[in-house]
């Protein structure tokens, strides 16, 4: 009975430990859910996005130790897609849902709703989880108050 109970003693031993090790190695940050934090809500909410709008969203996107990777903002030029449709990660597609014109958020975005366990490389690691600071620019061509946004015109 010694030598059982000293196996049992041992697979437990290294169970605890692994499960130490996998907490351990976690960084700190990480997030398991898609997390939306409104950082500015505009007075009135004239213009939402919903499934199916064409939006443009500015936005800064981290690594959980600060480091940024992308940036519109660095760039001037904001981002347009149709919202739902997956042309973007899951963690925008439903982050930004309801969000109003000159909205702005802050998304923190587990990998399985981001780049998943591949990353995207060589910026975003695997299993990474992602925060975007974001601002609603236009839905549809329209900035808030219903006017038009600027857009490249073709000569």
């Amino acid at each position: 009975m010694g030598k059982k109970r000293q196996l049992i003693c041992l697979a437990a031993a290294v169970a605890a430990a692994a499960i130490l090790l996998t907490a351990s190695a976690k960084k700190s940050g990480d997030v398991t859910e898609l997390q939306i934090g409104v950082k500015h809500k505009p007075e009135s909410c004239t213009l939402q996005a919903h499934k199916g709008d064409k939006i443009k969203v500015h936005y800064r996107g981290a690594l959980t130790d600060g480091s940024v990777f992308d940036s519109s903002y660095d760039r001037g030029d904001p981002f347009e897609f149709t919202l739902g449709n997956g042309q973007v990660i899951k963690g925008w597609d439903q982050g930004l849902l309801g969000m109003c014109v000159g909205e702005k958020r802050k998304l923190k975005i587990p990998a399985k709703m981001g780049y998943g366990e591949r990353g995207s490389p060589p910026k975003i690691p695997g299993g990474a989880t992602l925060i975007f600071d974001t601002e609603l620019i236009a839905v549809n061509g329209k900035t808030s108050g219903g006017a038009k946004a600027e857009t490249d015109s073709e000569l």
